[in-house]
């Protein structure tokens, strides 16, 4: 697994999808999605210039978190996973961001015990998928309000999974119906876009793309 070699392809493939949509490649954070990834593995990114990881997991990302504690000033984690609400201490220690605000009651715990203005995502299910996490798209204008009014928490965007589908171009309303939301909400961050279908994600104004098995390749565990 040659992850440079991964990650310049990436990027040349992003920078493809910008020239498409007249922005400029500056408006787009790769983030490395490091799920079942060694930490060796996330090292070998960080050397080929990668700032951003994601984790899923809690439980997983903290003792890999805490094993790369040289890299920590240098980088930002971002969760991008479900959060548990009974997970949601333990995230604050280790994240700088979380891409997965789906309850008032959770952005509620999260403020209550930060520490420091935590830059947070309100995660949308778009396509209303009854297996998915996220707010469905007419919840979303009451959950920025309540959520805003929360001391110590500062939404930054909106996330959104699209649905898994053979050809990225089905999922293209997805992005759009979420960026027209971003935009009326006037919020400057859409996290969306995976390896299936981040270059039509970009493409469709997202800022935020997280990238996994693209990088590290097919995982090896659940």
């Amino acid at each position: 697994m040659d992850i440079e070699r991964n990650i310049r392809d990436i990027e040349q493939r992003i920078a493809g999808a910008c020239e498409r949509a007249g922005r400029s490649q500056e408006e787009v954070t790769l983030i490395a999605v490091t799920k079942t990834v060694a930490p060796h593995a996330i090292e070998a990114a960080f050397k080929s210039g990668i700032r951003h990881f994601g984790e899923n997991r809690v439980q997983e990302a903290k003792p890999k978190i805490e094993e790369l504690e040289s890299l920590r000033k240098h980088v930002t984690w971002h969760m991008v996973g479900h959060l548990q609400t009974n997970k949601a201490k333990t995230a604050l220690s280790i994240f700088d961001i979380i891409h997965s605000i789906d309850s008032l009651r959770l952005a509620r715990i999260l403020s209550d015990h930060t520490k420091k203005k935590l830059p947070v995502l309100i995660e949308v299910n778009v396509a209303a998928e009854p297996t998915k996490s996220g707010l469905l798209l007419h919840e979303v204008d009451e959950a920025v309000r309540d959520i805003g009014r929360l001391p110590n928490l500062e939404i930054e965007g909106l996330m959104t999974i699209a649905p898994l589908v053979n050809d990225a171009e089905e999922v293209r309303p997805v992005f759009r119906r979420l960026r027209h939301l971003g935009e009326a909400l006037g919020l400057k961050h859409l996290s969306m876009g995976m390896t299936d279908d981040f270059e039509v994600a970009i493409e469709e104004g997202a800022t935020l793309v997280r990238i996994g098995r693209a990088i590290f390749g097919e995982r090896t565990t659940p």
